[in-house]
């Protein structure tokens, strides 16, 4: 054999040893479903999210689909009944629901504390929150984390609160609304409240624990530490800067489930909620029956006499 084909020999063996390991890195990669709230329309979603999906993505060798649900009464109905999704970025409510429902961990949240703002027109300054009550306030529609915020500000008195127009495509188009002179107020986070400060807030309510991502129980968990080392050194990449300013955070830190424990309670009242409750506690006794059951049978059968 001469010198030149072995030199051919061998680089033709080398090219198909890259085919083959490129064929196997991307047999592996695997698509997940990312849920995220509708709190922008669908094509506005898109654009402040597939960034953080490409992301994702270019840290983790994996496809990340988004699922934008139409508004927030679908998004409430599929979290209800578990749609299929194998990971979620959302409010605590939500998370905490997810979590002691349909057995979700956490990964992830915003650095900062969710607050949310009740603020007004002009005409407001220097009055509280009783002032709007009777009077048109824009909102995401319910169960969106601010409209659970908005009736607690107003002790869930329905007759004593303002009338919610929850036909606000976005937070910020809530602002706008105000402006329009279409409403007398509007629910917002505080972030946003902070950079139209011409416009007095009325109330902020407490902080409570920033959106979080979470995993399903399905994800592998290799798959679960890449996402979470890759939403944790997200504040380092230069191009995701316009992603956190819009979500109104500076980076992602741990999370853990303790942190959000009991905020689902902010769902209670919402259509469903007891209803889901009920079948989750049936679901649990149900199982923690049949395990105990299996292990009398096979403790029975340790028992019986050998022929």
């Amino acid at each position: 054999m001469t010198k030149a084909s072995t030199v051919i020999r061998t680089a033709i063996g080398l090219t198909a040893l890259g085919v083959i390991f490129l064929s196997s890195g991307l047999a592996q990669a695997a698509n997940y479903r990312l849920a995220v709230e509708p709190s922008f329309p669908s094509e506005q979603a898109t654009e402040v999210y597939q960034p953080l999906a490409d992301y994702l993505k270019r840290r983790t060798g994996h496809n990340f689909q988004l699922i934008v649900a139409r508004n927030y009464h679908t998004y409430w109905r599929d979290l209800r009944d578990d749609a299929p999704v194998d990971f979620a970025f959302e409010e605590a409510h939500f998370a905490d629901f997810r979590m002691q429902l349909n057995g979700f961990s956490p990964i992830a949240r915003n650095a900062e504390p969710t607050v949310y703002a009740l603020i007004a027109s002009a005409e407001f300054e220097g009055k509280k929150v009783r002032a709007l009550i009777g009077e048109p306030v824009a909102c995401m529609s319910a169960p969106s984390l601010g409209f659970a915020l908005l009736a607690k500000m107003y002790d869930n008195n329905p007759l004593a609160q303002p009338s919610v127009r929850s036909d606000a495509a976005s937070w910020r188009d809530g602002v706008q609304m105000i402006f329009a002179g279409e409403v007398k107020g509007a629910v917002v986070p505080a972030y946003l409240a902070e950079e139209f400060y011409n416009l007095p807030t009325l109330a902020r309510t407490d902080p409570i624990p920033g959106k979080a991502f979470t995993a399903s129980p399905q994800i592998p968990a290799e798959v679960i530490t890449a996402v979470a080392e890759a939403l944790e050194t997200l504040h380092e990449d230069p191009d995701l800067y316009n992603v956190l300013a819009e979500l109104g955070v500076s980076r992602f830190v741990p999370a853990t489930a303790a942190e959000y424990t009991g905020q689902s309670q902010l769902l209670r009242g919402f259509y469903g909620y007891d209803k889901a409750i009920k079948a989750h506690a049936k679901k649990t006794r149900d199982a923690a029956q049949a395990a105990e059951q299996a292990e009398l049978s096979e403790s029975s059968g340790e028992m019986e006499p050998s022929p």
